[in-house]
Parts: structure tokens; C-alpha cells; sequence
């Protein structure tokens, strides 16, 4: 045999099990982002909408596999920001009661 063959090998397989195992984590927060920025439209939006860009700003520093639900977490936490300054500038309080 040569002695290439014989070299041990310097890669260790921990690097890419640390990452499998963040990945569903990183997953989960680009799910959770997206799915906390939409309830914010409708409910609570001073408390979802930094919730979602929190958690899907994480899940893109994290890497997630689902980037595109991530970005719309984002994006959706960012309106639901603008929606409640919207309502706060037109109505006066921090609710949804639209005069009427």
C-alpha cells in the first residue's frame, strides 16, 4: 500500500453534525417568524411583529433551508410595525377599534 492510503484522516464529521442539528432549529424560527408576522396583521402586532423579524433574522444568521419563509417573516413583521404606527397616527390609542 502507498502512503497516501495509510494517512489518517484529518476531516472530522463534527462540524457537519453541528449543523444538521442547528438546521431544524434555524427551520422552525423561519416557520415560526413567518407564522408570527401574519397573526400580527390581525392581533397584537407591538408584540408579534419584533417577534417575527427577531426570529427571522436569527433563522438567516442561522442558515435555514426555508430563506424565502424567513424573508416573508420579515417582511410581514416589518408591516405589522407600519400597520400599528398607521393606526397609532390615525385612531390616537394602540388598538384595532376603527372609529366608524
Amino acid at each position: 500500500m502507498t502512503a497516501l492510503s495509510e494517512a489518517p484522516r484529518t476531516t472530522s464529521p463534527a462540524p457537519a453534525a453541528a449543523t444538521r442539528a442547528a438546521r431544524p432549529h434555524a427551520d422552525g424560527m423561519a416557520v415560526a417568524s413567518f407564522t408570527l408576522g401574519l397573526l400580527g396583521t390581525l392581533v397584537l402586532n407591538l408584540v408579534l411583529g419584533p417577534c417575527a423579524l427577531i426570529l427571522g433574522g436569527l433563522a438567516l444568521a442561522r442558515g435555514t433551508t426555508r430563506r424565502g419563509r424567513a424573508l416573508l417573516g420579515l417582511a410581514l413583521g416589518a408591516t405589522d410595525l407600519l400597520l400599528l404606527a398607521l393606526l397609532v397616527t390615525t385612531d390616537g390609542t394602540v388598538s384595532w377599534h376603527i372609529a366608524g
